[in-house]
């Protein structure tokens, strides 16, 4: 039987050497990982881009708002700036974004491994569940994102970055690289590259900036929405510090000229956040981008309706009072203009843009006091009433609910046109529950207000929350012969190229101008708000040698406070409070508000075509049937009260016709606490009689 050999010289099976095993399955795994590096590779390119050309910046659609005569307004969107030449530029300017983002940009391959290895060990051992990954990109790569690439957090989006970084850097200097970097990254607030960046920052070339101005702009490529100088100061300057920081310890620049650049104040342009109209800008950006639709990628030019000097004049009306009142608690103001065709010329949406975007004139809806009114009496006088009806201020009730008067006191017998005048609330619930709270809803509606109304008993005294557009829309019927008109911003929508995809067009075009207050009622609205402005609660807006109309607001324990006033086709309201609804000192319609209205209208009524109210033909100055039946049951001096207030009233009629701001002369009115005989008990009250004459003509 044969005997085996022996593995002589230590050869295993096979007759390799353990060196030459290892050589030999060495190169196997080497092979076998090339191919599966190459097959990773070309999977991981599947969908990548053509990086053949770097011109193309991947950017929104500017959209560029014009007023009324073609100013230019805002630009908002994306906004990029010619190319810098990056040897023009301060040295530091570059290298601040190298400290903060890339301190090893000068010698790696477009890839960082220490960053890498940094991102890996973040990713594996303390992201959170859902938290986005940290993949240590350096500024090659994140220019391989910007141009190429979605901000997608995935595997595959990684890889494909680490890809083009790596072309990048075969193909480009670091010199060239760095600077296609700066011209096209995003700064936010809409810039793209550096000199768009600091232009919309800081109004200057990027030439010019400071070290400061270089950090603080280095600091927003961690979030440029979130460390924007615009939205907040404080922590872009703690930002802006760190990047400081870097640059001292990367050798940049000195701690000395650190030191220097936190001493000098940086002067960040607030052109954005305080430009003429960014509240109506904001309100018109929605919508803009509804008319045209998500598809849209062509730069857009929207022709509005808003007149800059009015504007202008707005502006400086609101900061000039509420920095006067400041001492009375008013925090906010909102206003809104508005003529006779619903469109927009001016529109205040709070204070301060850069404190607070919200804007008041469209979204805050708040309770509009007497300002309500005038829907009111346009109800009764639609009923039958006329200004000159005589009616009783006195104690009231409807259920367990009774009006007071903003003075306590009671005036006794007066007519409608009076009680309109001083806001007297007992007659206003008084007529509302008379006429149909129901039908004071349906003639607000009528007239453009869109919000819900309550029709509880308080309804008259303005207790439904109203946005101040709502209330300058449903004004516009008064100053406009009485015809309903929309309140829009928007002429039209062109492309750059000049192609129209949007032109307003009123919803009653098509079936004519909808006249919503017929005659008498309008003229006798417009005579009863003339007079509010003359003798009134609105005295404090009247502006002499116009002919002008209006009604205070005031709500309850004075938390916001109205005046909404007009002249021939064209309509202001204002409105001021606290964003929390808290009540302010005293702050009445016919005190700050109406300051701010007449403050504003003295500039702008020299800037726009006045033309007196239309009123329509006179009315007839006689009562309707139902007024005369309660006429007839007037007794004895309530009848003679009643006669002097009419003769007063064709006194009036006449002064209209002469073209003068009709009046009202009352005789002195008794003090209803005076000791006078009491009435019988069984006795019915003025109203109770004029309500029972008017049911039986129904």
């Amino acid at each position: 039987m044969a005997k085996g050999n022996a593995p002589q010289g230590g050869r295993g099976r096979g007759g390799r050497t353990p060196i030459q095993a290892l050589l030999y399955w060495g190169t196997v795994l080497v092979i076998w990982a090339a191919i599966f590096t190459v097959a990773f590779l070309g999977f991981m390119a599947i969908g990548l881009p053509s990086i053949s050309s770097l011109d193309k910046i991947n950017k929104q659609p500017s959209i560029t708002y014009l007023d009324r005569s073609g100013a230019l307004i805002a630009v908002r969107g994306s906004q990029a700036a010619a190319a810098v030449d990056i040897d023009k530029l301060p040295d530091y300017v570059p290298l601040a974004f190298v400290a903060i983002e890339d301190r090893r940009f000068f010698t790696h391959p477009g890839f960082d491994p220490i960053g890498i290895t940094r991102g890996l060990f973040y990713d594996v051992f303390k992201r959170k569940k859902g938290g986005n990954l940290a993949g240590g990109s350096t500024i090659t790569q994140q220019l391989a994102r910007n141009l190429f690439l979605s901000a997608d957090q995935n595997i595959k989006r990684k890889v494909q970055e680490l890809m083009i970084a790596i072309w990048l850097e075969h193909k480009y200097t670091k010199k060239q690289i760095l600077a296609l970097y700066l011209n096209r990254v995003y700064f936010g607030a809409g810039a793209y590259g550096i000199e768009a960046a600091s232009q919309r920052y800081f109004n200057k070339p990027a030439k010019d900036l400071s070290i400061g101005e270089a950090a603080m702009l280095a600091g927003l490529m961690k979030a440029p929405n979130s460390y924007s100088p615009l939205s907040d100061q404080e922590r872009a300057g703690k930002r802006a510090l760190i990047v400081l920081n870097e640059m001292v310890d990367s050798k940049v620049i000195t701690p000395e000229q650190r030191d220097e650049a936190l001493r000098t104040p940086i002067n960040v342009s607030k052109t954005l956040a305080s430009a003429h109209a960014q509240y109506f800008v904001d309100w018109l950006d929605s919508q803009v981008r509804e008319l045209v639709g998500p598809n849209n990628t062509e730069d857009l030019i929207v022709e509005t309706t808003l007149d800059l000097p009015i504007q202008t004049d707005a502006e400086r009306a609101v900061q000039t009072i509420m920095a006067r009142d400041a001492k009375k608690g008013v925090e906010q103001a909102a206003l809104v203009s508005v003529d006779g065709e619903g469109r927009i010329r001016a529109m205040i949406g709070g204070v301060s843009y850069a404190d607070s975007q919200y804007n008041r004139a469209t979204m805050a809806k708040r309770q509009t006091g007497s300002s309500f009114k005038p829907f009111v009496y346009l109800a009764a006088m639609e009923a039958g009433y006329q200004p000159s009806t005589p009616v009783v201020d006195e104690p009231y009730s409807i259920g367990d609910w009774s009006p007071q008067n903003y003075e306590k006191t009671y005036m006794g017998l007066i007519d409608l046109q009076t009680a309109l005048e001083h806001s007297v609330n007992t007659v206003a619930a008084r007529l509302a529950n008379d006429v149909g709270r129901g039908k004071v809803a349906e003639v607000a509606h009528r007239l453009g207000i869109t919000s819900s109304i309550n029709t509880d008993p308080a309804m008259a005294l303005g207790t439904s929350e109203v946005a101040p557009i709502e209330m300058a829309q449903a004004y516009i019927p008064f100053s406009n012969g009485g015809y309903k008109a929309s309140a829009h911003g928007i002429i039209r929508i062109r492309t750059a190229s000049g192609k129209v995809l949007y032109q307003y067009r009123d919803p009653s075009q098509d079936g004519g101008r909808v006249r919503v207050i017929n005659n008498p009622p309008l003229m006798e609205m417009n005579q009863m708000m003339r007079v509010v402005m003359h003798g009134g609660t609105g005295t404090g807006a009247a502006i002499p040698g116009y002919d002008l109309a209006g009604k205070t607001g005031t709500t309850s324990d004075f938390r916001d406070a109205w005046f909404d006033g007009y002249t021939g086709g064209f309509v202001t309201v204002v409105w001021v409070g606290r964003d929390d609804n808290t009540v302010m000192k005293g702050v009445t319609g016919g005190s700050t508000p109406a300051a701010i209205w007449k403050t504003y209208m003295t500039s702008a009524l020299k800037r726009i075509q006045v033309s007196p109210i239309p009123d329509g033909p006179p009315a007839s100055g006689t009562l309707s049937p139902v007024a005369e039946d309660a006429l007839q049951d007037l007794l004895g001096s309530q009848a003679s009260a009643y006669a002097a207030s009419q003769a007063a009233a064709n006194d009036n009629q006449q002064q209209t016709e002469d073209g003068l701001p009709p009046m009202v002369t009352m005789q002195p009115i008794p003090n209803p606490e005076d000791k006078k005989p009491a009435a019988k008990k069984d006795d019915p009250s003025l109203d109770d009689i004029f309500s029972q004459a008017q049911k039986k003509n129904q």
